[in-house]
């Protein structure tokens, strides 16, 4: 009875991860479109062997090889076993950056990037929103501080920052 479970788990193993074909996947596509962009870039200097574009070509050929080499382990099943994903944190997270770039432009920096703390804060399992809301706002608004007044950048300004 164990070497029919030992059989079967090798079989289950042998199995291609389709996940990591979808990996080897887009680690080729990226590949192909920083050869592709480098290959076409315009006003490159040609008095150098070694130019602006010799790094690009580079890193395009080592994912081209990642992405051979996970298609192959892909292929053989040698992926260790994933755990399952939590997609609750994921939401809060990416709901959090699309808060941010609505608003951003009509409540201003600080605001917007104190919804974006929270909503990260909340995916760490970390604060109630009511708590972690005014916290994020705090720090915000010192980052604007420090970037809008002392370093003189532009950064959005809503009704928080026009205060100062």
């Amino acid at each position: 009875m164990t070497k029919q479970i030992q059989n079967e788990r090798r079989a289950d193993k042998a199995k291609p991860d389709k996940a990591a074909f979808v990996i080897a996947a887009g680690l080729a596509v990226v590949a192909a479109v920083i050869f592709w962009k480098t290959a076409t870039m315009g006003g490159a200097a040609s008095y150098a062997r070694i130019g602006p574009t010799a790094f690009p070509y580079v890193i395009s050929v080592g994912l081209f090889i990642l992405a051979v080499w996970t298609a192959f382990e892909a292929y053989l099943g040698d992926f260790p076993e994933r755990e399952p994903q939590e997609t609750k944190p994921i939401l809060w997270i990416v709901g959090g950056l699309a808060a941010q770039m609505l608003l951003l432009n009509t409540v201003g920096f600080s605001i917007a990037t104190g919804l974006l703390f929270a909503a990260t804060a909340r995916a760490f399992g970390r604060g109630p929103l009511w708590q972690t809301i005014p916290i994020g706002i705090v720090l915000a608004f010192f980052i604007w501080l420090v970037f809008a007044k002392g370093l003189q950048l532009s950064l959005p300004a809503g009704p928080l920052e026009q205060l100062i």
